[in-house]
């Protein structure tokens, strides 16, 4: 990052710290010298977003607060590591009404008779035990922090293996194919008011064939009265995300930040990525962020800036024209059709409480 790019970030805090460094590293591609790459992306969906202004994670846009990371469940690392090592599709659900952590047993039979139904094509004896799939219902405490009454539900589905010997039946227990969890990682005031009857789990995070998806989301809609929505994620809140990670302290930096944009107006897809050394991303932040756990749209609104301006020194092109459609950090990466990867176990509660806040705020 260029130490002009810093002074101008200095001009509006004159008290940050300095970076004369100037560091730029490129990501996948055929990559221009400044860390800019030019993909021809056809594969991707071309939804359009709205770029009016609208509320921020169920809040005004003038500033959020950052929660700390909560304590975590013990013995959970083969949690976190369960959770990292997939990439999710992210919904929103309304509360579920009459749901019962008691009777996940019960549910897992009923989700595995639906299956069978939809896909055997035949109904399932109650006395059945060699169904193709079954459903698993199971909490999920790694993500229910301490003092959160309400813990996370991991629902699967597993395939039992087609050729078993008789001598390994006992072992095989069938290859999961599809995976959902349900959870609310952050302080709401409307979790916290919600009655009895109905169980707030706003984050659905889903990993597996779109089929199982809409299985899943038919029986739940019908048996507890939600609703499922996608949850697309707008240039604004990613503009949101892609500062307060790029501001996040790590002991070594994985990967480069960064930013992809849509260009439009064009016969073709083309989108722009634009990559940025972590190290100088966090200096920029740092030059530019003032209270910490806090950040404002003032704060956000210069970083983006920063990085535009410094990107059309080089290259004469206008970012503030594009759309931003994708956000990857050290942190976790984020795409605006709601696909998410987290990368840093360190960070997992936090990236999950911004993305029940922008869940909470979709269906309130």
């Amino acid at each position: 990052m260029s130490s002009r790019l810093l002074l101008k970030a200095r001009h509006h805090r004159r008290d940050a710290s300095t970076s004369n460094s100037r560091r730029m590293k490129t990501v996948g591609g055929v990559t221009a010298d400044c860390g800019v790459n030019f993909t021809n992306t056809t594969y991707l969906s071309r939804g359009v977003l709205s770029l009016r202004k609208r509320k921020l994670f169920g809040q005004t846009p003038a500033k959020i607060m950052i929660s700390q990371n909560p304590d975590l469940q013990e013995n959970a690392d083969h949690q976190i590591q369960f959770i990292l090592s997939k990439q999710w599709t992210l919904y929103s659900v309304t509360p579920l009404y009459k749901f019962s952590y008691g009777r996940l047993q019960e549910y897992s039979k009923q989700l595995s008779c639906v299956i069978t139904a939809q896909k055997e094509k035949r109904f399932m004896l109650e006395d059945e035990t060699d169904l193709m799939f079954k459903a698993k219902f199971s909490s999920f405490s790694i993500l229910k922090t301490i003092g959160k009454k309400q813990a996370a539900v991991l629902t699967e589905i597993i395939q039992r293996p087609q050729m078993v010997d008789e001598d390994e039946e006992e072992e095989q227990e069938g290859k999961v194919v599809w995976m959902g969890c349900f959870c609310c990682t952050c302080a709401s005031d409307f979790v916290e008011t919600v009655t009895e009857d109905f169980t707030c789990l706003p984050l659905f995070l889903v990993n597996g064939p779109k089929g199982f998806s809409n299985i899943v989301e038919t029986w739940f809609q019908q048996t507890f009265d939600c609703y499922f929505s996608p949850l697309h994620i707008s240039p604004i809140h990613l503009a949101w995300m892609a500062a307060i990670w790029s501001g996040c302290s790590m002991d070594h930096y994985k990967l480069a930040t960064e930013l992809t944009f849509s260009v439009p107006c064009l016969p073709y897809p083309l989108d722009i990525s634009y990559a940025i050394h972590p190290e100088d991303a966090k200096a920029l932040w740092d030059s530019i962020h003032s209270i910490q756990g806090e950040v404002k749209q003032e704060e956000v609104q210069l970083f983006m800036d920063s990085l535009y301006k410094h990107f059309h020194r080089h290259f004469k092109i206008y970012l503030s024209a594009a759309r931003l459609v994708k956000v990857s950090t050290s942190v976790a990466f984020v795409h605006s059709l709601g696909k998410m990867k987290i990368h840093h176990a360190q960070y997992l509660m936090g990236v999950l409480s911004l993305l029940t806040e922008l869940a909470l705020s979709k269906i309130l």
